[in-house]
């Protein structure tokens, strides 16, 4: 009894991890070799505008980012400026963004001469590999963020984890306790044999990989699931402040804000860090409010989630909040490093490299599925005689 229940068990996730897989191939592996793209975008962009990320460094003082942004402004017209990122170094270019126009467009960055404000140039591969995440996370869908491409990819997520569920079931062997049977394909093989060993073996050296990526990228894909992560996670009144209440219609029909600047905000930030951060990033609100926020990072840090994050009023340049990464306990620093694990830099460089040969790989996984799903339809094919043809004895 317990053989054929389990025996149909197995048949019924058999079954759906087929369908699963068929259904999700393409665009499973779309998002897996964009995302291997994307692996060391950070090196390749700054391999690529070197000559513009640096300037001949100067006893002068550098102008305050309002000044800047006016020099900018004068020189020619170039949008809303988002964002800023100045830096310690003294040979360091700003990176200044921009807000996206009326037709939902962004304009290209640009480094600019901190002294001077002279422009030094816009980052060469920015456009490229902005369509390349655009595809990654929302599959060029319109709306981006707010629009169905969010929870499409996410959907994409969990179906991929019920194939790695379900495929580690039925790859279950018998003799579980044989690294051999778990880790070691049988090359010797063809045809399907070949087709099946690369489908389960390999798939299960990149299952923890797999499903690493997927459960954090659910993070990004859904509120409730980010919700509950960080409920699970961070402290309660952490967690509260990341889970603010909607405003009420009224307040987001009211009128928007006078425009901020940076300069309150930058001088507030200056006098608590003093000579701590190495860049810091200051983004103006995108609604109501004169908030700015300003992530920073210190000289020792070498990832993105090992930052700072700062709330200054532009008004009246009081610290409205302040949420330090030496401040978190271990919940709260694995939130913060959600981006970092998704990707593994969490591990350095080699475990980036590893989760991009991961997804490089993840194509091989559909071709050898639908391969192994045509060879099953033509075993259970029925043999059928050649019409028009005579048999004898008959």
């Amino acid at each position: 009894m317990a053989a054929r229940l389990g025996h149909t068990i197995k048949a019924v996730l058999f079954q759906v991890h087929s369908i699963a897989g068929l259904i999700l191939a393409l665009l499973v592996s779309l998002i897996a070799l964009t995302g291997a793209i994307m692996s060391f975008e950070d090196e390749i962009v700054d391999y690529l505008n070197a000559g513009i990320m640096q300037v001949a460094p100067r006893q002068a003082p550098a102008l305050m980012p309002d000044e800047l942004v006016a020099r900018l402004k004068a020189a020619q017209d170039l949008g809303k400026v988002a964002a800023v990122t100045l830096s310690s170094d003294r040979s360091a270019a700003v990176h200044v963004r921009f807000a996206r126009d009326e037709q939902g467009g962004r304009p290209t960055s640009l480094y600019v001469d901190p002294h001077d404000a002279r422009v030094l140039g816009s980052p060469r591969g920015e456009a490229f590999f902005a369509t390349v995440r655009r595809l990654h996370r929302w599959l060029l869908i319109p709306g981006d963020g707010k629009g169905w491409g969010r929870p499409i990819t996410g959907t994409i997520a969990l179906g991929l984890i019920v194939m790695l569920v379900s495929g580690l079931v039925l790859r279950w062997p018998r003799r579980a306790g044989s690294v051999k049977m778990w880790l070691k394909p049988n090359l010797g093989l063809s045809g399907r044999g070949l087709h099946r060993s690369l489908h389960t073996v390999i798939g299960t050296w990149v299952l923890p990989v797999y499903l690493t990526m997927t459960l954090t990228g659910l993070f990004f894909s859904f509120e409730w699931y980010k919700d509950s992560v960080t409920w699970l996670l961070a402290r309660p009144h952490v967690a509260a402040a990341k889970m603010p209440a909607k405003l009420p219609r009224a307040a987001r029909r009211a009128e928007p804000a006078p425009p901020v600047g940076f300069d309150l905000a930058w001088t507030t930030f200056q006098h608590e860090e003093g000579d701590r951060f190495s860049r810091a990033l200051l983004t103006l609100p995108a609604g109501p409010g004169t908030a700015v926020r300003i992530r920073s990072w210190g000289k020792d840090s070498l990832l993105e989630t090992t930052r700072d994050e700062f709330r200054i009023d532009a008004v009246t340049g009081q610290l409205v909040s302040a949420e330090r990464y030496a401040d978190k306990t271990f919940g709260e620093t694995i939130i913060a490093a959600i981006y970092d694990i998704h990707r593994g830099e969490i591990l350095g460089w080699r475990g980036k490299l590893a989760f991009m040969i991961a997804a490089i790989l993840m194509p091989l996984f559909s071709v050898t599925g639908i391969l192994l799903y045509l060879s099953r339809r033509r075993l259970r094919r029925p043999a059928q005689k050649p019409l028009g043809r005579l048999v004898p004895g008959e």
